[in-house]
């Protein structure tokens, strides 16, 4: 490999997925060099959970010590970055004030936007690290073909596919990144890591968990739970909430009204009136989505956009055809082959072009 523009950072978690990662580009002559990003301030109080990880939390020197230990086997240079401050205001205070406005936000995909593929290379830059690219072990597919195609694509293991947490990075941001395990399979990196004496990375538990207590509420003031009424679709009251920050649309579990013809689900959150309406299941049936914030990942004369395009409205949605039927540079409404379940308002709209994304947004209502 040419000795010029070969410099690649590597985001270590202490994971196998990252290790992985690692060890693949070193494997193919690349430049490598670890860094680790410094979120948690001590700020807030979460308990600590001894072997529970997570990418918020007060065990996160742990796995910044096992971060290390991977550059160490590597004998590649290893720093933490810190970007407490940036986290704080990027995906702590956004979390809060969606779900105080009655929307359901997603903090992995906010975390990638503005953290794990911003702050944190600005913040290498200044403190002198020199990188052509930056490398994560996500499960993703990059391939720049034209610009009326889609760049980033589905990973090749479609049961760990991270896409749609990638979904909200625009081309400068993807421009210099690589995904060495995109290719692979989960069960494949894993027979890797033994076969190259990593057994002990190869069968650690893993964590996906935002938080390592894994309970939202304690990023919430007392002030934030303060009862109101459950109401029904005609604005009978039903009983008493906790605080609309506890809810979301589409929950069924933890509501603890009784005595009703058919189970209720919450259908709206009306934080002005602080009151969490309900109803049965049939009315979060939608033909359509409307979300702003759209980030178009292909020309806006792209063939694409006048296809039958796969559009998933949360994470666990497996996707369902739509069409668009209005786009402009910060909104888009498309409507479905066939009615959807609790599209949520915070969560991320991604439409899909068989594998690749074509944009993503921000669902509104």
């Amino acid at each position: 490999m040419d000795s010029k523009n070969n410099t690649v950072i590597v985001g270590l978690s202490g994971g196998v997925d990252s290790a992985l990662a690692a060890w693949t580009l070193k494997q193919q002559g690349f430049n490598v060099i670890g860094v680790t990003m410094a979120t948690w301030d001590g700020s807030l109080d979460i308990p600590k959970i001894e072997g529970k990880s997570g990418c918020y939390g007060p065990n996160e020197d742990e796995s910044i010590a096992e971060a290390k230990t991977v550059a160490d086997r590597l004998g590649i240079p290893h720093y933490t970055v810190q970007v407490s401050s940036e986290y704080t205001h990027e995906v702590l205070d956004y979390f809060r004030s969606e779900y105080r406005a009655g929307r359901t936000p997603n903090p992995c995909v906010r975390c990638n936007q503005t953290i794990k593929f911003g702050a944190l290379l600005n913040a290498a830059r200044k403190m002198g690290i020199q990188f052509d690219y930056f490398a994560t072990g996500h499960y993703a597919r990059l391939d720049f073909k034209s610009p009326t195609e889609p760049f980033l694509y589905r990973a090749t293991d479609l049961s760990k596919d991270q896409s749609y947490f990638l979904s909200r990075l625009s081309i400068d941001q993807l421009s210099i990144v690589k995904f060495p395990l995109g290719g692979m399979r989960k069960e494949d990196v894993k027979a890797l890591a033994r076969e190259i004496g990593w057994a002990d990375y190869a069968d650690k538990k893993e964590s996906q968990d935002f938080l390592e207590c894994g309970d939202y509420s304690v990023l919430f003031d007392e002030s934030d739970n303060v009862p109101g009424d459950f109401v029904d679709l005609e604005g009978n009251v039903l009983g008493r909430h906790k605080g609309i920050v506890h809810y979301t649309i589409g929950q069924r579990k933890g509501l603890n009204i009784g005595g009703q013809p058919e189970p209720l689900f919450v259908v709206k959150i009306d934080a002005e009136k602080n009151q969490v309406v309900l109803g049965p299941r049939n009315t979060l049936q939608c033909t359509e989505v409307h979300a702003v914030n759209v980030n178009l990942m292909v020309e806006n004369n792209a063939p694409c956009l006048s296809k039958k395009l796969s559009a998933q409205i949360r994470l666990g949605h497996k996707g369902s055809m739509a069409s668009i039927v209005n786009l402009n540079d910060n909104e888009i409404t498309v409507r479905f082959d066939e009615p959807q379940f609790a599209s949520t308002p915070g969560q991320i709209l991604v439409l899909y072009d068989g594998d690749g994304v074509v944009l993503s947004a921000v669902i509104d209502k």
